[in-house]
């Protein structure tokens, strides 16, 4: 599974050009980009056509990582990067 992530300091953003792809490909509009699931796959096929750099938004430099297709996943930030971890439960 193709999972966006953050990988700079600022947070996750995109692009206004990235969420006009999403609409296009989709056929509707996309959620905030803050709701926008990271393995959605018009997410994931809009920064393929576009690139990264182009999808980014401001103070984010983005990335797609391929995580098992079976994995639970959460991401996990400091400052604003991020990566991602297997969910598991903590007390």
């Amino acid at each position: 599974m193709k999972v966006v992530i953050n990988t700079h300091y600022g947070g996750f953003a995109l692009s206004k050009k990235c969420l006009k792809l999403i609409e296009e490909l989709s056929g509707k509009k996309p959620p905030s980009y803050l709701n926008i699931e990271r393995h959605d796959p018009f997410l994931i096929e809009a920064i393929e056509t576009l690139g990264a750099d182009i999808c980014a938004g401001p103070y984010s430099r983005l990335a797609i990582v391929e995580i098992p297709d079976d994995v639970d996943y959460v991401i996990e930030e400091y400052d604003g990067m991020e990566l991602v971890a297997e969910r598991h439960r903590t007390w």
